[in-house]
């Protein structure tokens, strides 16, 4: 057990990463920010190391240690200095999750680094919400290394002009980056607070908080059973003409320690699913942190049991320049499939069968003709859950590396020229079984000007995979509403729709369970 302070204090801890996330969210100017709350909080210690965490997104989350890793080793970083990076072969995930990292002094003495990273609706790129269907990251938007954007406490507009010149939507940009450096800001001034609290003490309850998580981790290792367990599954296209893109895994449990092995799965591919390593690690992350107990604090400490070993130049493993967008929403999404696949084999009545495997990206923008200026949106849209031994997978959820919200319709047609005709449960998409799988989301929508849409969307050919018996779950579709009539598109596409045209998205069910 925890002692009651450690206890308090990891609760301490965690509470400045909630309330940075809050400021964040709530001073922020887009709504795939404002309403979705597509950001993530974290702290780390001054050798990088996570230490807390605010209950944001799993795929942020897992991977913002190599950014702030990359920002320490990168730029020397004094009081009052933030850097700004979203760079995926430098730290990032892709292009859009821009990440700010600022030191924490305490009298002089560096003693923490706090972090945020939020999804910008528009980076550039080649269309419309920077989720091209791109062969190069060149064509996804402004690559941003890291680079001081705040010293010594003053903004640097040189740096945000140079973003702002190379995005659709400068204003919403300078918003949401403003919205960011608030909330680091806000954690300083916790930290500092804590530090007058805890004074040196804060740096031993630190690393005990990490030895305390390590020990969790290890404890679960050792009740599963000792043994190899593989299994694969594939990526139905990378938008291009490259199909059934394999990510097979190897899992070594052995005493305290496993090894996940992704070495076999398919080389990187022309289209924009590719996964850069760390993308690879936060899936692996999430996968064991969600058989710890719920109350167990997240750390570095989590993840020392575990070797993650990938192969460069394979789809979780890309290597530069190849396109990267979708690598981090939806093969993220497989990889866990994949990996709760082989843990399947160990802990059948612990790991649920797949959830919809996709994060149904949908990315558009235009001129809206109340302002006359340019709009971008970007969302995710949830859907069904896998069934496990205990239950029937829920309905219309996000799931496992996405955790964000929805954007009510009220909102949506509020900020942009369109209308939501429909937004409503797929009725018996979720698989059958003793438990059921989780039903999916159709979300219809109709554009009230000229709009470029861009989809990346998976589990439109392989479904969602059941458990024993279970049955998979239903694909998803992606259908245009033209003039001329319906038409069903394939899971990756970008097209221009006039006035008065749609789109409808029917998201997958999750996976039976018997």
């Amino acid at each position: 057990m925890l002692s009651i302070l450690l206890e308090v204090f990891k609760n301490k801890l965690s509470g400045i990463a909630e309330e940075m996330g809050l400021i964040l969210q709530r001073t922020s100017f887009s709504p795939n920010i404002k309403e979705r709350k597509d950001l993530s909080c974290a702290i780390f210690d001054a050798k990088g190391r996570l230490i807390a965490q605010a209950a944001h997104i799993p795929v942020h989350l897992g991977s913002m240690a190599s950014a702030v890793r990359e920002a320490i080793n990168s730029v020397p970083m004094q009081e009052g200095d933030m850097v700004i990076l979203n760079d995926p072969y430098r730290g990032g995930t892709h292009l859009p999750d821009i990440t700010l990292v600022a030191p924490v002094f305490y009298r002089g003495r560096l003693s923490f680094y706090v972090a945020n990273r939020a999804h910008h609706s528009d980076v550039g790129g080649a269309s419309s919400g920077s989720m091209p269907l791109a062969t190069s990251i060149f064509q996804e938007g402004i690559v941003i290394p890291p680079v001081k954007v705040v010293e010594r406490g003053k903004v640097r507009e040189d740096i945000l002009s140079l973003i702002t010149a190379n995005v659709r939507t400068p204003d919403e940009r300078v918003g949401d980056l403003s919205a960011q450096i608030m909330a680091n800001n806000a954690g300083i001034k916790r930290l500092e607070e804590l530090m007058d609290t805890y004074g040196e003490e804060a740096f031993a309850l630190s690393e005990e908080l990490l030895t305390y998580t390590e020990n969790l981790m290890k404890s679960v290792l050792r009740n599963i059973p000792d043994g190899v367990y593989t299994f694969e599954d594939y990526l139905d296209d990378d938008g291009f003409e490259t199909e059934d893109i394999k990510i097979r895994v190897k899992l070594t449990v052995e005493g305290e320690r496993a090894v996940v092995d992704f070495s076999e799965s398919s080389p990187q591919v022309p289209g924009p699913v590719n996964a850069v390593r760390s993308i690879t690690l936060s899936a692996v992350y999430y996968v064991f942190r969600c058989l710890l107990p719920e109350d167990a604090p997240t750390n570095d400490g989590c993840f020392k049991p575990l070797e993650v070993i990938t192969k460069k130049g394979t789809v979780v493993d890309s290597l530069f320049p190849a396109p990267v967008s979708g690598g981090n929403v939806e093969t993220s999404q497989r990889i866990v499939d994949v990996l709760l696949g082989a843990l399947s084999k160990a802990l059948p009545e612990r790991v649920p069968a797949a959830s919809q495997g996709t994060m149904n990206n949908i990315a558009f923008g235009g001129i809206d003709p109340r302002s006359g200026q340019s709009f971008t949106y970007y969302e995710t849209v949830g859907g069904g859950m896998g069934a496990w031994f205990g239950g029937d997978g829920e309905s219309a959820v996000h799931s496992h590396m996405t955790n964000t919200m929805n954007t009510p319709i009220e909102a949506l047609e509020h900020s942009f020229p369109l209308l939501v005709k429909r937004y409503s449960i797929r009725k018996n998409s979720g698989g059958e079984g003793t438990k059921r799988g989780g039903d999916g989301i159709v979300r219809e929508f109709e554009f009230l000007t000229e709009t470029e849409l861009t989809v990346i969307s998976e589990r439109r050919r392989h479904p969602p995979y059941g458990l024993y018996d279970g049955k998979p779950g239903m694909q998803g579709k992606n259908v245009l509403i033209t003039r001329e009539g319906e038409k069903v598109m394939p899971a990756k596409f970008t097209t221009k729709l006039k006035k008065g045209e749609g789109f409808r998205i029917e998201t997958p069910g999750g996976g039976g369970y018997a």
